[in-house]
C-alpha cells in the first residue's frame, strides 16, 4: 500500500509537565503514537538486551532475570562513559522500532492525522532535525513539583540537572502546549495543534 505524508513529531517536555497524558489525549483524538520510554521498557524485557546489561553491570542489575531500571540508571548515571555505553546499546534500536512504527502509521487507511513519538530528551539528544514538528507540553513550575512529588520522583534534581529548562525547549519547539488545567482543556489544545499540522 502506499504511503501517505502523516506528519512526524516529537512530544517532549518537563519532568511532570503531562507528556505522558498528552500522548494519550493524542492518541484519543486519532493520532499514531508511541512512546521510545515504552519502547526502552520493551527493550529491557528482551534476553539480549538483559544479558549485555549484566555482562556489563553484573548480576544486581536483574535480580530474578528481570531488568532493575533503577539499578541500571544508578551505573549509567556514575559517568558520562557508562551512560554512553548504554545510550550506544539502547538508542539504535529504539530507533530501529520507531522507523518502523512510523511505515506502519503511513501505511493506515485513512491515515492519522499525525504519528507522534514521545521523547523526553528530544532536544538533549538532538534529535529534533528527524522530525516535521515538535511539540513541547510545559506547565507551571509548582505544579510540576506537586506531580513530581504525588510520584515519588526521588531521583528529579539528578534528572532535570541532565535536561534543558522548560523555557529552553519551548523555544526550540514548533508548538508549545500550556497544560495546566483539565485533561479535556489539554485536549482541545492539542486537538487546535494537530489541524495547523494537517492544514
Amino acid at each position: 500500500m502506499a504511503q501517505t505524508h502523516v506528519p512526524f513529531v516529537g512530544l517532549t517536555g518537563g519532568i511532570a509537565a503531562g507528556k505522558s497524558t498528552a500522548l494519550e489525549a493524542l492518541r484519543r483524538l486519532g493520532a499514531a503514537t508511541i512512546s521510545s520510554d515504552a519502547v526502552v521498557h520493551e527493550l529491557y524485557a528482551s534476553s539480549e538486551v538483559r544479558d549485555l546489561v549484566v555482562e556489563r553491570w553484573g548480576a544486581d542489575v536483574a535480580p530474578g532475570g528481570t531488568i532493575d531500571r533503577a539499578a541500571v540508571a544508578g551505573h549509567a548515571f556514575s559517568s558520562p562513559e557508562e551512560r554512553a555505553w548504554l545510550e550506544s546499546l539502547l538508542w539504535p534500536r529504539v530507533g530501529a522500532r520507531v522507523a518502523a512504527w512510523l511505515e506502519q502509521a503511513r501505511t493506515q487507511d485513512p491515515p492519522p492525522p499525525a504519528a507522534v513519538n514521545e521523547v523526553p530528551l528530544l532536544f538533549e539528544a538532538g534529535m529534533e532535525a528527524g522530525f516535521d514538528a515538535t511539540l513541547v507540553i510545559v506547565a507551571p513550575e509548582g505544579l510540576r513539583a506537586e506531580r513530581a512529588g504525588a510520584r515519588g520522583h526521588a531521583a528529579v534534581a539528578e534528572r532535570t540537572a541532565r535536561q534543558l529548562s522548560q523555557e529552553e525547549k519551548a523555544a526550540r519547539a514548533t508548538y508549545v502546549v500550556v497544560n495546566d488545567g483539565s485533561v479535556e482543556q489539554l485536549e482541545a489544545k492539542l486537538s487546535a495543534v494537530l489541524a495547523k499540522l494537517t492544514r
